[in-house]
């Protein structure tokens, strides 16, 4: 029966990594599809020399982008031709045609939760899209444009798991997260019952939970969608969300030019429809509608 189940187990990691290779309905494993994606028109004349990023950016004749490379419809990085896609991807590209660059030339860097605010005060990107949760203790380490989207905690379960309904049932339940992500810390606060693993990507918890090795995957909701709908037959996400995850643009904190260039961009494509679209064509493949776009919050410079 062990070897039987490792078998099943084994067969459904390797399910997650072909899904939509042939199965009717699946989403494609590639991510979203290019001709389907929004064209953003590149900025001429812009120019931001109150932002030293910016300028670095110039001199350097393209931007430097910090990204997640394991998350569907968000942020995923296709092993085989190296294109990456997703929201998180579109929300990069939007801003870079805000900022007089084309987005084709964007150089992407795939980093990691707990490394994101070092990759920012040490130069190594000039910005991060990566599903990055806005909150007081790290505006006290890097600066956030935004927010451009709102999500919440939630709970990816296998399909035939019963009695984990919501965040109250993780007594004694092992729970995979990452390592230094916001959702591993609140786990680590409000759930002390549970028992925690923690890994530095999202996908090693969902091969995980394929495997039997833990009972739960917990990160924000629009992650999850992602995984689920990938392997719908082996997966689900349980409960109602239990936080409120403002995504935001993580910037070096003493560039407050380029936060509120950034804040400018996000505000025009919020109204000229291209927010909307980049959403239907990535994160909405996993058949939740767009939502109404949080609120910017543009913090004074501080």
């Amino acid at each position: 029966m062990t070897h039987t189940r490792a078998l099943g187990a084994l067969l459904l990691v390797l399910l997650l990594a072909v899904a939509g290779c042939g199965r009717p309905g699946s989403p494609p494993v590639k991510g979203p599809q290019p001709e389907d994606l929004p064209v953003f028109k590149v900025a001429t004349g812009f120019r931001l020399p109150q932002s030293p990023t910016w300028e670095r950016a110039r001199k350097r004749g393209h931007l430097v982008v910090g990204v997640k490379e394991d998350q569907p419809y968000m942020g995923e990085k296709d092993p085989a031709s190296g294109r990456y896609s997703g929201f998180d991807v579109e929300i990069a590209k939007m801003m870079s045609a805000a900022l007089g660059f084309d987005p084709k030339t964007i150089e992407y860097k795939t980093i990691a939760s707990a490394n994101r605010e070092t990759a920012l005060q040490n130069g190594q990107i000039d910005y991060y899209v990566g599903t990055y949760t806005i909150n007081d203790n790290r505006k006290k380490q890097v600066g956030f444009a935004g927010p451009y989207f709102m999500a919440g905690q939630s709970l990816l379960v296998r399909k035939d798991e019963k009695d984990i309904k919501g965040p109250d049932d993780l007594t004694g339940k092992k729970v995979c997260s990452a390592a230094g992500s916001t959702p591993y810390q609140r786990l680590q606060k409000e759930y002390p019952g549970a028992v925690l693993v923690a890994y530095d990507t999202y996908s090693v918890c969902v091969d995980n939970l394929l495997t039997y090795q833990v009972d739960a995957v917990s990160t924000d909701d629009s992650i999850l969608l992602g995984y689920a709908a990938k392997v719908p037959e082996e997966l689900k996400v349980v409960g109602e969300p239990f936080s409120e995850e403002p995504y935001g643009i993580g910037v070096p904190r003493s560039d407050n030019a380029l936060r509120f260039a950034l804040d400018d961009a996000l505000e025009e494509n919020e109204k000229n429809g291209n927010w909307k679209k980049a959403y239907e064509a990535t994160l909405g493949l996993s058949g939740e509608p767009a939502p109404t776009p949080p609120a910017i919050d543009r913090y004074p410079a501080g």
